[in-house]
C-alpha cells in the first residue's frame, strides 16, 4: 500500500507566532521564533479525493488506513499498530454515575504504548529523507517505541534516558538492541543533551515536542475513535499530559476530521497532569505561559519540568472548550486497581491518570454525567512493576497443605 498523504502537505506553521514554511528536511522547530511547528494540509484536496465510504471500505487495520492525513510517501512495515480497541466500561461508568464511559486500551500496540503511533510517523519520515539512525529523549516509553519499530525497519536507534527509568522499560530498549544512554539527570536535562548532539552531530531527532511529525502520529487514535463510535463524537475525551504532544496530537486529529467533512464538531479535551508535574494544567489556570515546575511524580512517562509541547497543549484545550485536573501520586496509583478490576485493562501510573483525573473533575461538578466519555489508557502496567506494587498488594503465603488451605477458606 501507498500512503498518498505526502502529496497533501500545505506546509509547516508555527503554533507560536504562526509563520508557515514547506516542508524540509532542515526543519524542526520555527526558524523565527523557535516555537513548535504544525503540519498543515490542503484540506480541500483531501475532501476531494477521501470519503467516508471509501475509508469504511479499506481492509487494513492499523493506523496507515489514515493514510491521506499523515506526510509521508508511504507506510513502514512493522507490526501492526493502533486500532486499539476501545472498551464499553459499564461497570466503572456505573461507579461513578455515568451514562457512557470507553477506554481506549493503547496498552496493546506492539511496545505497549500509546507512543508506537508517533514513532511511526517519524520512522517513515526519517526513512523518506535517507535517515538509518533515529535518536530521541525518553522516560522510557517512546524510547522502547523507537527501539521496538527501529529494529522491525533495519534501522538504528540511540536513546537517551533519565537514569531513573523503570527497569521494564529499560529492558525493552536493550532486547531490540537501541544504544542506551543513562543521562545522570532529568528527563529534561535528558532531552537537552539529545538536542545539543542532533544539533552538533546532524542525527535525526525523534523527540516529541521538537519533531513535529510525532503529533501526527499521535493524531491517529481520535481517527479510530470516531470511527469505533460509529462516528458519534463522544462529549469529553480525558488525556494523561507530560509534555503535551499527546493532547495537541488528539486536538489535531479530531480537527483534521472536522476540516474534511468527516465530523461536525471536535470534543472537550480534559488535561490530565501529577500534582508534581502540571505545568500544563498551571498555564490553563492562568494566562496561558508555560514556566517549568518540579516535574517530580510516581508516574514516570508525564514526569516533565518543562513541557516541550506545552503551547500546543495549552491551545489545544482552549479550541476544544476544555480544562484540566491535577491528581495526587496516591490518586493515580489507587487508579491502577481500580481500572483493572473495574474494566480489564491493567495500565502504567501514567496511563490510568486519566481515571483519576476523571474521578477529580466528577467531584469538582466540571463533568455533565450525560456525557459519553472516553478515557486514553496510554500504556500497559507491565511497564513499571514497581509502581504497581506500591498498591497491588502482596500474595498470601501458605504451606503446600491442603489442611491449610481448610484453616483459611472454611472460616470464609
Amino acid at each position: 500500500m501507498t500512503a498518498n498523504g505526502l502529496r497533501n502537505v500545505a506546509g509547516l506553521r508555527c503554533v507560536r507566532c504562526n509563520q508557515t514554511v514547506p516542508l524540509a528536511e532542515s526543519v524542526y522547530t520555527c526558524t523565527a521564533c523557535g516555537g513548535n511547528l504544525q503540519i498543515e494540509y490542503d484540506y480541500d484536496a483531501v475532501r476531494r479525493s477521501w470519503s467516508r465510504d471509501e475509508l469504511a471500505r479499506n481492509t487494513e487495520r492499523s493506523i496507515w488506513r489514515y493514510a491521506p492525513l499523515y506526510p509521508v510517501a508511504a507506510k513502514i512495515e512493522t507490526p501492526p499498530i493502533g486500532w486499539t480497541p476501545l472498551i464499553p466500561a459499564k461497570r466503572l461508568g456505573k461507579q461513578l454515575g455515568l451514562r457512557s464511559l470507553y477506554l481506549k486500551d493503547d496498552g496493546r500496540n506492539p511496545s505497549a504504548s500509546f507512543k508506537d503511533r508517533a514513532t511511526a510517523i517519524a520512522l517513515a519520515r526519517a526513512r523518506d529523507i535517507g535517515r538509518d539512525l533515529v535518536v530521541g529523549a525518553s522516560t522510557g516509553n517512546a524510547g522502547s517505541s523507537t527501539a521496538v519499530l527501529a529494529a522491525a525497519m533495519g534501522m538504528r536507534a540511540r536513546i537517551f534516558i533519565p537514569h531513573t527509568a523503570p527497569a521494564a522499560k529499560v529492558a525493552q530498549l536493550l532486547a531490540f538492541g537501541a544504544e542506551v544512554l543513562a543521562v545522570e539527570g532529568t528527563y529534561d536535562q535528558a532531552f537537552d543533551l539529545c538536542l545539543a548532539a542532533t544539533q552538533r552531530f546532524g542525527w535525526y531527532n525523534r523527540n516529541t515536542g521538537y519533531n513535529p511529525f510525532t503529533r501526527e502520529g499521535k493524531k491517529s487514535v481520535s481517527f479510530e475513535i470516531c470511527e469505533q463510535l460509529d462516528w458519534q463524537v463522544p462529549d469529553l475525551v480525558v488525556v494523561p499530559v507530560g509534555d503535551g504532544n499527546i493532547i495537541s496530537g488528539v486536538w489535531k486529529g479530531f480537527e483534521d476530521f472536522k476540516r474534511i467533512g468527516f465530523i461536525e464538531r471536535v470534543p472537550r479535551l480534559l488535561a490530565v497532569q501529577a500534582e508534581g508535574s502540571a505545568a500544563v494544567v498551571h498555564a490553563l489556570e492562568g494566562d496561558g505561559t508555560i514556566t517549568p515546575v518540579p516535574g517530580r511524580t510516581v508516574a514516570d512517562s508525564i514526569a516533565v519540568s518543562m513541557p516541550r509541547d506545552g503551547e500546543a497543549a495549552v491551545q489545544a484545550v482552549r479550541a476544544s472548550g476544555g480544562f484540566g485536573v491535577t491528581v495526587s501520586d496516591e490518586e493515580i496509583l489507587a487508579a491502577i486497581p481500580e481500572v483493572a478490576r473495574g474494566a480489564g485493562v491493567f495500565g502504567e501510573p501514567a496511563g490510568v491518570a486519566s481515571f483519576a483525573g476523571l474521578k477529580k473533575a466528577l467531584e469538582q461538578g466540571r463533568i455533565d454525567t450525560n456525557w459519553s466519555i472516553v478515557l486514553l489508557v496510554t500504556g500497559n502496567g507491565l511497564k513499571d512493576i514497581a509502581a504497581v506494587m506500591k498498591i497491588a498488594g502482596e500474595p498470601k503465603s501458605v504451606p503446600p497443605d491442603p489442611e491449610a488451605l481448610a484453616d483459611i477458606f472454611e472460616k470464609e
